[in-house]
């Protein structure tokens, strides 16, 4: 693992053979920039090499080839010079800059600069002449210039990194979103679909158990004709419902019907709901009461009126399904801020439901509820005669909900 980290990079050891191939080829025609030094003829092949095997840790180990390098270029200074090897140190300064940390990023370019402008003012002073000046603009070029480039072109990087990161978190939480939103919307459609369905199906398989257990034509006939009912309602909503998912998915239906969308159900509509109630279970010996204690006039908030409906019809379905004979009583108050849903029907324990059931009533409106920041409690009173339904559905004034 540690010998793959060191391992040259293609580029980086074409960098370095094309350096010293130059290098050689320059020093076998006999160019180079500088006069007779202290260390003449081959001498200058040798920081030209050390510099071109640096070149192969210009992405590994950069501050390292940094380092290692400047001396070579001094050592360089003490031969005849090589144009190669400097180019090879220009390339050292940019590759530390970008490969290495982000500390030596911002060090680098501040110290060649540093080093550019004392070396400027240091061999104008010590010269007297003018023209020093351009020992330190050799300096700049060799140093602050690579310096700078590498700055730049690793803030670009950075800068794209950043954005890329930054689109694909943006990607991820819009794809959490959606996946929230489809699941609430099919948490929301199966609420809908059971609280429109489970009513009448719960009636039709009431009644049809009553005509197949009793022996009586007009009993019989009752019962189907509550059955074709219940069927007939199931159904007209089973397509109102459809009609509702086909609009929404850009589909007009036929006839336009389906483009027409469902009225909400509203607490005005509470009295049907419970005409149908005791037309289901007259057979049941089920008896359903309302008393609204509301202010007349009270205007509730569009979530609000429509949570509180199916909260009274699934609790209904629920009696018509399990409740033993006797009194259903649907109540509702306004206490402080807040609309009371309660509903009570007498309670039995029984081998088994006289209809079948999954819970998933309860669910839904404990789904509601929890929407609205309400409180919902479900179960038999301390006396263990009723089973009693109760919501609390905040509401605050003028209409919004809590």
């Amino acid at each position: 693992m540690y010998l793959s980290s060191l391992r040259p990079h293609r580029d980086d050891v074409l960098i370095a053979a094309a350096g010293l191939v130059g290098g050689l080829a320059l020093w076998a025609v006999g160019l180079h920039f500088q006069g007779v030094r202290l260390l003449p003829g081959p001498w200058v092949l040798l920081p030209l090499t050390v510099m071109a095997g640096l070149e192969l840790l210009r992405r590994t180990a950069p501050r390292t080839a940094l380092a290692i390098g400047t001396a070579a270029l001094v050592c360089d200074q003490l031969t005849t010079g090589s144009v190669a090897t400097v180019l090879m140190y220009t390339d050292l300064v940019y590759a530390a800059v970008l490969y290495g940390p982000p500390a030596a990023a911002r060090r680098i370019p501040r110290a060649a600069a540093a080093v550019t402008v004392v070396a400027a003012l240091g061999f104008t002073a010590w010269f007297q002449r003018a023209d020093a000046l351009l020992i330190g603009l050799a300096i700049g070029l060799v140093a602050y210039t690579p310096a700078a480039t590498g700055a730049l072109v690793r803030n670009h990087r950075d800068a794209a990194e950043a954005a890329r990161l930054r689109a694909g978190q943006i990607a991820l939480l819009a794809e959490m979103d959606r996946t929230q939103a489809v699941t609430a919307e099919r948490a929301r459609m199966a609420r809908e679909l059971h609280d429109m369905v489970a009513n009448h199906l719960s009636a039709i398989a009431i009644h049809s158990t009553a005509a197949l257990s009793l022996d009586d034509e007009r009993t019989s006939r009752e019962a189907l004709g509550v059955i074709r009912e219940n069927s007939v309602d199931g159904l007209a909503e089973m397509r109102r419902l459809i009609g509702i998912l086909r609009s929404r998915d850009g589909e007009g239906g036929d006839g336009g019907e389906a483009r027409v969308p469902a009225a909400a159900p509203a607490l005005s509509a509470l009295d049907t709901l419970l005409e149908q109630a005791r037309t289901n279970g007259a057979s049941s010996g089920l008896v359903f009461t309302l008393d609204d204690g509301r202010d007349p006039g009270t205007v509730l908030p569009a979530p609000v009126e429509p949570a509180a409906y199916r909260i009274v019809q699934e609790s209904l379905t629920n009696a018509l399904k399990h409740a033993a004979p006797g009194t259903v009583a649907v109540e509702l108050a306004s206490v402080e801020g807040a609309l009371t849903v309660r509903i009570s029907s007498p309670y039995e324990k029984r081998p088994g439901p006289r209809a079948p059931g999954s819970a998933a009533g309860l669910i839904g409106m404990r789904e509601r509820v929890a929407l609205l920041d309400g409180v919902f409690e479900a179960g038999p009173d301390a006396a263990g005669r009723s089973w009693v339904v109760r919501a609390e559905l905040p509401v605050t004034e003028g209409g919004g909900t809590a």
